[in-house]
């Protein structure tokens, strides 16, 4: 299946690389610092989920529509790497808390992206890959959010 690609589209895909790989850079590095073990088992979760969705966006890149049923099962890695090891800032002294607001935040960036380039895309098929991935980016809001009310951390007035 492929993807004809305008460059609008290419830059708005390049764009989503750029985010996936902060999202996997920070997901790695906070579950190497939470303390809570649960928090570090979402973050590595997350992890894993996002260099899912990078691999997606370079398939796309490349003018291939994934088949996102199989995706989900695995992780076919296209030859993206993420250096993990870029200009993070220190986190050794960032609370638990301080590591799931900055990423809850992330991720409602990354998903309003994604939902820019959604109306963007003119192939129905683009569209829905990406549909896909912003709704699971919406779940690793989600899951953030969850542990953040259930350890008091967020409250909802």
């Amino acid at each position: 299946m492929d993807l004809t690609l305008s460059q609008k589209e290419k830059m708005l895909l390049e764009d989503q690389k750029n985010h996936e790989q902060i999202c996997i850079q920070k997901y790695t590095n906070y579950a190497n610092h939470a303390k809570d073990t649960q928090l570090k088992q979402i973050f590595n979760a997350n992890a894993q989920s996002e260099k899912t969705h990078l691999d997606t966006i370079n398939q796309l890149l490349s003018g291939k529509i994934p088949q996102m049923n199989q995706q989900q099962n695995q992780n076919t890695n296209t030859g993206s790497t993420v250096n993990t090891s870029s200009s993070q800032p220190d986190t050794a002294n960032l609370s638990d808390a301080d590591m799931c607001t900055d990423l809850l935040m992330t991720e409602k960036y990354v998903s309003g992206a994604y939902n820019t380039a959604i109306f963007e895309f003119k192939d129905t098929r683009a569209r829905d890959v990406l549909n896909h991935i912003q709704k699971e980016e919406q779940k690793h809001g989600e899951a953030i959010f969850q542990y953040m009310e259930s350890k008091g951390m967020y409250n909802v007035q």
